[in-house]
């Protein structure tokens, strides 16, 4: 990888399988909820982003104790926590005018860093498309809900689906190449130490 060692992303596929699968489930709860309590609906994104934050926080340690690329995970952990705190504090404003500008930017926000992630920090094609692409979801979806007015929970929801999936595939991806990565390694290791023992000296009776 360009700047952070594919070695170091596969030791880390676990992140992106967690951070998948809880994008889906808010997705679902979010889409597919039929509850119309807005401050219900706002609490649920509050808690999400405090999840998806906290993971992105341990993400960002394990990456500073091996000192690789840690600072795009700290940047997206305190962005994820401060939207998050933002929307609990003001849960009780009688305006949810807040509330879906507060969404709609961190959409934005979210869906330049994965295109940017995807561009800057990786070679392999097939991670590049799924960065970029959820990227590019998500900075689509942040225009649409600066005048999707209710609907921008169930939209953000939408959003959280495709970002989940996308994560989902990335880390399973990641966690095959480890494995065959792993599997090239011995196979090459065990033609070299063929290679390197000396035929027996055979002796003429």
């Amino acid at each position: 990888m360009a700047h952070i060692s594919r070695k170091f992303i596969d030791q880390h596929w676990s992140v992106f399988v967690a951070q998948g699968i809880l994008a889906i489930v808010f997705g679902g709860l979010a889409l597919f909820s039929s509850s119309v309590d807005f401050e219900y609906l706002i609490a649920l994104v509050a808690v999400f982003l405090l999840a998806l934050g906290i993971i992105e926080l341990f993400n960002a340690i394990n990456r500073h104790i091996r000192d690789r690329g840690w600072v795009p995970s700290v940047m997206i952990a305190v962005i994820d926590a401060v939207v998050a705190v933002a929307l609990i504090t003001t849960i009780k404003e009688p305006s949810t005018t807040w509330h879906m500008a507060v969404i709609a930017v961190y959409t934005l926000l979210r869906g330049i860093f994965e295109i940017l992630i995807g561009l800057l920090s990786t070679q392999d094609n097939t991670d590049r498309f799924i960065r970029v692409l959820c990227g590019m979801c998500g900075a689509i979806m942040g225009f649409v809900l600066f005048n999707s007015s209710h609907l921008v929970i169930r939209f953000f929801g939408a959003y959280m689906l495709i970002f989940g999936i996308c994560h989902l595939i990335y880390g399973v991806h990641n966690h095959t190449e480890k494995v065959d990565d792993h599997n090239a390694r011995v196979e090459a290791a065990a033609k070299a130490k063929k290679t390197t023992k000396r035929p027996r000296s055979t002796k003429k009776k």
